[in-house]
């Protein structure tokens, strides 16, 4: 267990907060064990290891987890590093690419897991696809959530339709300024953009938004998260994504509200994924697992088999 976690679950979720020390940083883990199959005793063979994004949490994940628990999996919901409870690290170069999908394969070996589906949202699912093209380790499958295959996304930003919506990629550039709007009225700033930009408000309430806050109020949070967008830039050639192709089932579900992706972005990814399924939910937003749980878990349902 850690103390100071980002968020403390209910007594009854079957859900715990540890922490987990890898080859490279000490994360704050998220974690709910099989609650069906021969695998109950914690020592899950599958495991369901779930990236948020953006300025998310583990917690982002939360109505997942017991889905996917009680089909068999070993639930692993990080904070990524630089949030939550995870070791922050202050240059920015440790954001790029290479030390983003290396934490990925470093949780992987801390499991001890034989079989890894990878789910993932936003930045965590740009951090996924770069990890299933670049085949560090072995995946049984590959979930993401708004955010096209990176091919797609190339093709997107040479697009107006796109590049206007991207123009925070571009804000953040700017040294400091980003992080002291983020991070001003202590975190609030973050809370509120969740309740803003969602489908369904209701679902950020002030209890949701608080937590998301408190996160973004830590000393050097809000730097960490703008970092993601430096190095994307400034470091953009610390891995060599080859063809880009991806050869496991995936599926993307889309939700069709979203105010940073435009829904061009769901199509052309079969050029390169030989196995893809999409799901497209309309009057949804880009927090399409938090703002509509119930219809994501039914995908989730129907597409995954038990582990």
């Amino acid at each position: 267990m850690i103390t100071n976690a980002s968020w403390t679950p209910a007594a009854d979720s079957g859900i715990t907060i540890k922490s987990v020390k890898t080859a490279g940083l000490t994360f704050e883990v998220a974690e709910m064990l099989p609650q069906s199959g021969p695998e109950q005793s914690g020592e899950g063979q599958h495991l369901a290891l779930c990236l948020h994004g953006f300025p998310e949490l583990n917690y982002s994940w939360r109505h997942q987890m017991p889905i996917l628990a009680a089909k068999g999996y070993r639930v692993w919901a990080p904070n990524l590093r630089g949030y939550g409870a995870t070791d922050r690290p202050d240059d920015m170069r440790e954001y790029a690419m290479d030390r983003l999908t290396q934490d990925v394969a470093d949780l992987i070996d801390a499991s001890g897991a034989k079989q890894v589906t990878l789910f993932a949202h936003d930045w965590g699912a740009i951090i996924a696809w770069m990890f299933a093209i670049l085949k560090l380790r072995p995946l049984t499958r590959l979930i993401i959530m708004n955010v096209p295959h990176p091919g797609v996304a190339r093709r997107e930003m040479r697009k107006w339709r796109q590049l206007k919506k991207s123009w925070y990629i571009f804000f953040f550039q700017v040294p400091r300024l980003p992080e002291m709007l983020l991070s001003r009225d202590e975190g609030r700033a973050i809370g509120r953009l969740f309740a803003k930009t969602s489908s369904d408000p209701a679902r950020f309430g002030p209890e949701v938004q608080r937590i998301y806050s408190d996160a973004a109020a830590r000393p050097g949070a809000t730097k960490a998260m703008v970092d993601y967008y430096r190095a994307l830039l400034k470091h953009k050639d610390t891995v060599d994504p080859g063809d880009l192709t991806i050869d496991i089932p995936t599926l993307q579900v889309w939700g069709e509200d979203d105010v940073a992706l435009n829904i061009h972005c769901t199509e052309g990814n079969e050029e390169w994924v030989s196995h893809f399924t999409l799901k497209r939910l309309p009057g949804v937003s880009h927090w399409v697992q938090q703002d509509a749980p119930e219809a994501v878990n039914a995908i989730l349902a129907e597409w995954l088999p038990d582990a």
